[in-house]
């Protein structure tokens, strides 16, 4: 059996603010970013698709858990990629979407489809140095802070697989049927060339 070693990455430049020892020339390239973005879509697919059975009541039915309902879980989850998408345009959003203004998952839907071709225009024009650029932004708290725009949309995509793990939590309370998987490894069975 052969035997694995750990791979010796170079320190590089790294962002204010960062310990050196976790800066490393490991960004990614326009393809990771691209397969990325449509890994993101795919799942968020997957997870409203499980929702269209679900009644108005189910939707919004206070389950507990982090934000109380499936439809508060998804729109903190839409909420969160529209904000970092207004941070990446230089704009400071002041604060999350309102769940309320969300009272089904069509206006959800629609919403995020709307999300989606914005962030879609947005990467649309960028190269490989575009996506490396170092962003500077204020979180929600007011505090300044800089990031790359490949590490913030891989935080973007985690941050939305772990709010889709807690909603099919909440679908199995609701004794209603979970998306179908979700995991990158799936994505990448049925799209192997990526895009």
């Amino acid at each position: 059996m052969p035997r694995l070693s750990l791979l010796n990455f170079e320190e590089g430049s790294c962002v204010p603010g960062h310990q050196p020892n976790l800066c490393f020339n490991t960004a990614m390239n326009l393809q990771d970013t691209r397969n990325l973005i449509a890994f993101h879509y795919w799942a968020r697919n997957r997870m409203l698709g499980a929702l269209e059975p679900l009644t108005p009541e189910q939707f919004t039915r206070e389950l507990g858990g982090s934000f109380g309902s499936v439809r508060n879980t998804v729109v903190h989850t839409l909420s969160a990629e529209c904000i970092w998408l207004s941070r990446w345009k230089g704009e400071n959003p002041g604060r999350m979407l309102t769940p309320e203004n969300f009272p089904d998952l069509t206006t959800v839907r629609s919403a995020w489809l709307d999300q989606e071709k914005s962030l879609r225009a947005f990467f649309a024009p960028l190269d490989d140095a575009g996506i490396q650029q170092v962003i500077r932004y204020k979180t929600l708290a007011g505090v300044d802070s800089a990031s790359p725009l490949w590490q913030m949309l891989q935080h973007v995509v985690n941050h939305a697989t772990y709010h889709r793990g807690q909603v099919t939590t909440l679908l199995r309370r609701l004794d209603a049927a979970p998306p179908q998987s979700t995991d990158l490894i799936a994505y990448y069975r049925e799209n192997p060339a990526g895009l």
